[in-house]
């Protein structure tokens, strides 16, 4: 294996395992295919939407050689961002609320970007961002924009972030699992992973059913009552049920899961199969689980994980 000229041919190609052990020691028939996206360099997914929406954007014009960009983030994006702009010689502005975890925002100041910190509504909780936090996070990103001419990474419309995924992670999974996926599942950020991945997949396989997964509560898009704001798997359940992406995406069907599932099935890839995971990877994992315990009993899934644990030490998610 050559060695690439820098980190951003780094991006991508993850390996994936399957989580048999899991799946068996719960007596359950089926298979789980993990795509461990935690290992790209900035240890999440969305390092690769980072780098297609530079790329698409440097394509059309839009960002101007030394730009300054700016976006709003839970971490995972302002991080592949940070490792983008970088590389490529743009300033990188990330706008973050206060109430994800810490880690995120040292990273990413560690990687040369600016960051700040926008305080959570009144009765926020830490560790658990609303829809309302981001409201205000978006706010003071637009603002920055607009102050300061840059350009607006924009995670929620850019096209560059799904078609990231539908280039680079369906393909990858697909041949990985040897072509015999029957299921994607993904928990819902800005929806582009899902939107990329499932599009990309039944472009092989038309079959292949695609799932959204929320977080008990907040499940707009499966049309149930919003009933709380708040909860503990960062970087996405925003409540938002009209997410751009979305609207051009099959979807088959949703799945809720709650925190404590997301939390319990996020220890169960660490203690089961030594993957050191997120809360957004146990949410996955504890939804494709529900499908091998119902309809898609003796089939194969796909998940992602997400991002790493390293990034949730300050939480109480390995308490």
């Amino acid at each position: 294996m050559q060695a690439h000229d820098s980190i951003l041919g780094a991006i991508g190609n993850t390996p994936a395992v399957w989580l048999d052990r899991i799946v068996a020691s719960r007596g359950l028939n089926g298979r789980i295919l993990a795509k461990l996206d935690y290992l790209n360099p900035g240890f999440s997914k969305k390092d690769r939407a980072a780098l297609g929406i530079v790329e698409e954007a440097e394509r059309n014009g839009s960002l101007k050689p030394g730009q300054t960009v700016v976006e709003l983030t839970s971490g995972n994006m302002g991080t592949g961002l940070a490792i983008v702009c970088s590389v490529k010689g743009y300033p990188f502005v990330a706008v973050m609320s206060r109430g994800n975890s810490p880690e995120r925002a040292r990273m990413m100041g560690a990687l040369g970007a600016e960051v700040v910190l926008v305080d959570q509504c009144e009765g926020s909780i830490p560790g658990e961002v609303s829809g309302g936090d981001l409201s205000k996070v978006d706010d003071v990103a637009t603002q920055i924009t607009v102050d300061r001419g840059a350009f607006r990474a924009d995670q929620f419309h850019r096209l560059g972030n799904p078609d990231a995924y539908a280039n680079s992670t369906a393909p990858e999974i697909w041949e990985q699992s040897g072509g015999t996926l029957d299921a994607f599942v993904d928990f819902a950020g800005s929806g582009g992973t899902y939107t990329g991945t499932i599009r990309g997949l039944k472009a092989v396989k038309p079959e292949i059913r695609g799932y959204i997964v929320e977080p008990d509560g907040a499940a707009v898009i499966s049309k149930q009552a919003l009933t709380r704001l708040n909860h503990p798997i960062q970087g996405g359940g925003y409540a938002m049920p009209d997410l751009a992406f979305l609207e051009r995406a099959p979807i088959d069907g949703t799945l809720i899961v709650t925190g404590e599932e997301a939390r319990e099935a996020t220890r169960a890839l660490a203690k089961e199969e030594g993957i050191f995971a997120g809360f957004s990877s146990g949410a996955n994992l504890a939804a494709a689980l529900q499908l091998l315990a119902g309809e898609l009993s003796r089939m194969t899934i796909a998940i992602v994980i997400c991002d790493s644990g390293l990034k949730y030490l300050s939480t109480d998610l390995w308490d």
